[in-house]
């Protein structure tokens, strides 16, 4: 709505409001106002008539709307289904179930910072009407699918500015990343060399890939012979969902050379499904998928996950998630000397940063290392001397 520089106080009942004049209706004509009360003197009135105008001037006055949050951010949902994957979008779909229980009544354009750390408080300490506390990372990404949210409010004019940037955001640390060495590795490995799934367990500790790239991974993309495979695909889940999916990042659709105890495993992998498949006879499902569940359909990605923990309890080795077979080889890799640059591309980071950032603990226990090695080639007693220049 466009509006003019002009308006007025008018006393309404026991309350005071302010009157901005608006455009005419370019339909019918009539002239347009837009109301705002609730003052308690007239000079409150005028002082927040005055704030308005000012806004009109700086083209940042949002006239009152009667979209509540709740309604905004189911808009808001459709609007970014297209542009972000599934397992993302469900992500922002519990979060803004969370987000409607608490704050879905207000009026969009009157939420308030107080409000939404209020509401942090609550989901922290009692979980809203879930019942269940949420941790200090679950509350972290409540509050940035809510910043998103609002930033798209702004930007769309539905807001002036976007209240989550007064909010103080959550505390929250990433946990300590707990890996494991050489010896336990292999030791897990031992301990899962007859399970089903032990060729899987291989190439994650090997390769560093995530669990939906492997469980998503198909015969097709494999070449045993050249020792190499191409990541195309993952397989992820949203909420009970399981989604076949594009590769999390542009870098992450790439090959990955495999040695040569990996090519064996998969190859004794491959004779294993033959058996299988050969079982099941016409009840097996032929996707091409190189682990997929006992009647050749999609595994869901937890069911490794599950295995995987069940043969580290039967090892007595420390408990890890799966997901710390990436980190570990990321870490064997950086200790070896191999270059962050090839490290970040078998991992599919989107930036050499992000590995080095990641792994940042690695690097730095590298620095006594670095040090020793180049002074040692400085210093050495049979490094040639150098004559000071004759003037």
């Amino acid at each position: 709505m466009a509006l003019v520089s002009g308006g007025h106080v008018r006393k309404r009942g026991q309350s005071w409001s302010y009157v901005l004049e608006a455009s005419r209706d370019p339909g019918t004509g009539r002239r347009r106002q837009v109301w705002k009360g609730g003052f308690t003197t007239k000079r409150e009135a005028q002082q927040a008539l005055r704030e308005a105008l000012t806004r009109v001037d700086h083209g940042t006055f949002v006239a009152q709307q009667r979209t509540t949050v709740g309604d905004y951010l189911d808009q808001w949902l459709e609007t970014v289904r297209p542009n972000v994957r599934a397992t993302t979008h469900g992500g922002y779909e519990r979060n803004v179930a969370k987000l409607k229980d608490g704050l879905g009544h207000v009026r969009l354009t009157e939420l308030r910072p107080v409000m939404i750390e209020r509401l942090y408080a609550e989901l922290a300490i009692s979980g809203g009407r879930g019942g269940k506390p949420l941790s200090a990372k679950s509350v972290a990404n409540v509050h940035l699918c809510l910043g998103k949210a609002l930033a798209d409010a702004e930007r769309l004019g539905m807001l002036s500015t976007n209240p989550v940037r007064r909010v103080r955001p959550p505390r929250w640390q990433s946990p300590e990343m707990r890996v494991w060495s050489a010896q336990q590795t292999r030791a897990f490995l031992d301990a899962s060399a007859v399970h089903r799934l032990h060729a899987a367990f291989v190439l994650l500790a090997t390769t560093g890939m995530r669990r939906g790239e492997v469980v998503g991974l198909r015969w097709d993309d494999v070449d045993l012979d050249g020792a190499r495979l191409q990541v195309r695909q993952s397989i992820t889940t949203a909420g009970n969902r399981i989604v076949i999916d594009a590769p999390k990042t542009r870098r992450s659709r790439r090959s990955v050379a495999l040695d040569d105890d990996t090519v064996a495993a998969l190859r004794s992998h491959r004779r294993r499904q033959a058996e299988e498949r050969l079982a099941a006879g016409e009840l097996w499902h032929d996707e091409g998928l190189v682990f997929p569940n006992e009647l050749g359909a999609l595994l869901h990605p937890d069911a490794v996950s599950r295995a995987f923990g069940a043969v580290v309890r039967r090892a007595r080795l420390p408990r890890i998630r799966l997901h710390d077979l990436r980190h570990g080889w990321a870490s064997l890799a950086l200790e070896a000397g191999i270059h962050p640059k090839v490290v970040s591309e078998r991992l599919g980071h989107s930036t050499v940063g992000i590995t080095l950032d990641t792994y940042s603990h690695v690097v730095q226990g590298l620095d006594a290392e670095a040090a020793t090695t180049v002074a040692r080639r400085l210093f050495a007693r049979d490094a040639p001397s150098f004559a000071p220049a004759q003037e």
